[in-house]
């Protein structure tokens, strides 16, 4: 009857029957089930705990030259965190399960983890962000108090700034110093949760033992890795726009000229100085990719035949020339040269994403890419043009919605939380 009702409905009988495509032998249950948006999920989580691990450098480690990015990263590294589990959602034939994974969160599996490994990073980093802006929350809150023509707008922000507060109005320079230490403990501990949470990501896939790409202890550390180039950089690249779009705006009439070249220093100061640390972890990222794959060569197991001929064979192009290639070494050797500038450290930005996103693609896709009878292939075709439910959530337009919501978060945050320092007009 269900397969009556899926037929009269325009829907597939199987799940992922639309975007496969078999060659050779093939099993007939055989498909690909995890299609873009579990290509979108972990490279999601990654930028959350990319994200956190910038901010964290100024907060643990005293970076002082990373402050202004280190506020900015915090709190796109928060709006990040409501899209971490939305491919998920997406990709689930009943949505409303998915609540399950937090209510009744275990670890009687790396997915049913995942609840309380959010909800604990959740915690602390929204703690971090109060104990960072409560200063300006309890400012802000007294100062519109005073206010007696209040505008709409203004009455909003005090009613949202004294909730905020949480009744802790004290601000001396005691009690500032008390929250001070509370972020450097916060971030200390939120650098291995973060690194948990993607880290987990990649044992789901490395401890699949049924299949011979995904399959390798090293799959955690390479996806964690991986994960602080992504947030590293995608947070580079966001606070290029912002700063770009704070300078047209200081370049109105009656704005003073010195405010649009104080922007233009600290954003150039805050760029290169980034692109350092973003080598560092490139390195290591590029590194254990490649020493996993020269170990799967070395040690040539019995799946190393049918994996050779994906590797080297199948997803020659999207692996050697559009992951490696592109995504690593064009933008390695465009970091490596001196006098980064902005126009520059954007196309760059975006090839590291790139190549990020194409070795997620490669691990879910091209793990999938082949049968388990070693004998036959599968092809995975992306929805462009959605024709129904299915198409659209795991097609292009799906992805596209999951990529623009962590800006629109962030763009209601900076409503909430002052990310820059300075004002225009100021």
């Amino acid at each position: 009857m269900s397969d009556i009702l899926s037929t009269l409905l325009g829907n597939p009988v199987v799940h992922g029957e639309e975007w496969t495509l078999k060659e050779l032998f093939v099993y007939p249950n055989e498909y690909i089930y995890w299609s873009i948006q579990i290509v979108m999920y972990p490279f999601m989580t990654g930028l959350v705990a990319g994200a956190f691990v910038l901010s964290s450098l100024y907060h643990v480690f005293g970076m002082k030259q990373l402050k202004d990015m280190a506020r900015f990263s915090l709190v796109f590294s928060f709006a990040l965190l409501f899209v971490a589990p939305m491919p998920l959602l997406f990709h689930l034939q009943q949505p409303l399960r998915g609540i399950h994974v937090f209510m009744t969160p275990h670890f009687t599996s790396a997915i049913a983890a995942f609840g309380v490994v959010f909800s604990t990073y959740g915690a602390i980093v929204a703690s971090e962000l109060w104990f960072v802006y409560r200063k300006y929350f309890v400012q802000t809150s007294q100062r519109l108090r005073n206010k007696m023509d209040r505008t709409l707008p203004e009455t909003i922000k005090y009613l949202v700034t004294t909730i905020l507060t949480l009744g802790s109005y004290d601000i001396s320079e005691k009690a500032l110093q008390r929250d001070e230490r509370a972020v450097k403990i916060l971030a200390g501990v939120g650098i291995p949760v973060a690194c948990f949470l993607h880290g987990y990501a990649g044992f789901i896939f490395g401890s699949v033992k049924a299949n011979a790409l995904w399959m390798t202890p090293l799959m955690p550390v390479i996806f964690i890795m991986s994960a602080i180039v992504s947030g590293i950089a995608l947070c580079m690249l966001t606070y290029i726009i912002t700063m770009e779009l704070r300078r047209l705006r200081a370049s109105r009439p009656g704005i003073p000229y010195h405010l649009r070249e104080e922007i233009k220093g600290v954003e150039l100061n805050e760029i290169r100085m980034t692109s350092r640390y973003l080598i560092f972890f490139m390195i290591f990222a590029i590194s254990l990719e490649l020493l996993d794959l020269v170990f799967r060569g070395y040690t040539a197991v019995k799946s190393w035949d049918v994996l050779r001929s994906v590797i080297y064979g199948k997803d020659f192009t999207n692996i050697f020339i559009l992951q490696y290639t592109v995504g690593n070494l064009i933008p390695f050797i465009s970091l490596l040269i001196p006098g980064l500038t902005i126009r520059r450290a954007v196309v760059t930005l975006l090839l590291v994403l790139f190549g990020v996103f194409m070795m997620r693609w490669n691990v879910v896709i091209g793990g999938q890419s082949f049968s388990l009878s070693f004998s036959g292939y599968m092809h995975y075709h992306l929805p462009i043009i959605p024709h129904n439910i299915e198409t659209f959530k795991e097609g292009l337009a799906g992805m596209l919605v999951i990529l623009v919501m962590p800006f629109v978060l962030f763009w209601i945050l900076t409503k909430i939380f002052p990310v820059f320092e300075f004002k225009e007009g100021h």
